[in-house]
């Protein structure tokens, strides 16, 4: 009943089947929920006619606008309705929109969607079919309520029970990270390789220092560093050294060590790599711009290729 109270506020007239419609009832329950709204003094009432349908009396404004906590903090996720959605706060953010909007002065009530037509995230990346986590909305209930989960993690052909004080969640590239407490370190675990999850009624106590983009960022550049494990070497032209800033990973060319440029403006680059079979694929994409120096089975298998290329294009 708060939710149609608000949609006419915001929209002035709106039909039975455009409420039915927008809340999800039927049209006989808005029938109701209007006559239970007039009998408890809300001054709505309606209009016959082509252009007929319900409106509250010009001037009225709802007192019943205020957020509760929980559509106060998933307004902050209005702007992202998919993982919003995800993490099963769909209604909690549809709700707070609602009051929102009605809580605006007139001219400015279009804001939301505004916004909304003109700024949009789509986290996955391309050429992916974004998946949900089965145990995803468990989980984002004990974040938001810092509640203790047992969870059952995959891990290679085994799978481990771990406790754990969940402090953030995170969305990379389409893929949903939990940041949780276990004893005394924070670690991270990808959600989707939860098998089982637990949400305790017992609340920990949120560590107050704990940052979460601070956290994730750290955490992230260490992840991208400790797989960076071989080294390869490089003579590069001055266009491939150009390239090589978007083929290699930016913590690769974080580490990378540069040499002078030569005589021909090549430059021998000594580049991390997360293993030969990805150097190869780097390699390939940079083309005559780059030549293998070391190891010699890199160097060899670059010139394999370029050998059948040249049997291809003779």
């Amino acid at each position: 009943m708060i939710s149609l109270v608000s949609l006419l506020q915001i929209r002035g007239t709106m039909t039975a089947a455009e409420l039915a419609r927008e809340l999800e009832v039927s049209e006989r329950t808005i029938t109701r929920d209007v006559l239970a709204l007039s009998a408890a003094g809300v001054p709505v009432y309606s209009e016959r006619g082509r252009a007929g349908g319900y409106r509250l009396i010009e001037g009225h404004r709802s007192r019943l606008t205020g957020l509760h906590r929980a559509e106060a903090e998933a307004l902050f996720l209005a702007g992202v309705p998919g993982p919003a959605r995800d993490m099963g706060l769909s209604e909690a953010v549809a709700a707070a929109r609602l009051k929102f909007s009605a809580s605006l002065a007139p001219p400015f009530r279009d804001a939301p969607n505004r916004v909304g037509q003109r700024f949009h995230l789509d986290a996955p990346r391309w050429f992916r079919e974004p998946e949900t986590p089965p145990r995803l909305a468990e989980v984002a209930r004990a974040v938001w309520g810092d509640l203790t989960i047992a969870a059952w993690y995959r891990r290679g052909e085994g799978e481990v029970r771990r406790e754990l004080e969940p402090h953030g969640l995170v969305l990379k590239a389409g893929v949903w990270y939990l940041a949780a407490r276990s004893g005394h370190r924070f670690l991270v675990y990808r959600v989707d390789r939860f098998t089982r999850v637990e949400v305790s009624e017992e609340r920990f106590s949120r560590d107050e220092t704990f940052d979460l983009p601070e956290f994730w960022e750290r955490r992230a550049a260490e992840f991208a560093r400790s797989l960076l494990t071989t080294r390869i070497v490089v003579r590069v032209t001055r266009p491939g050294l150009r390239k090589l800033q978007v083929v290699a990973d930016r913590a690769a060319l974080g580490e990378a060590v540069a040499g002078e440029p030569d005589e021909q403006g090549r430059t021998t680059v000594t580049l991390p790599v997360e293993s030969l079979d990805v150097a190869y694929d780097q390699m390939l994409e940079l083309g005559p711009e780059a030549e293998v120096l070391a190891p010699a089975a890199l160097r060899e298998r670059m010139a394999a290729s370029a050998a059948r290329l040249t049997d291809l294009y003779r």
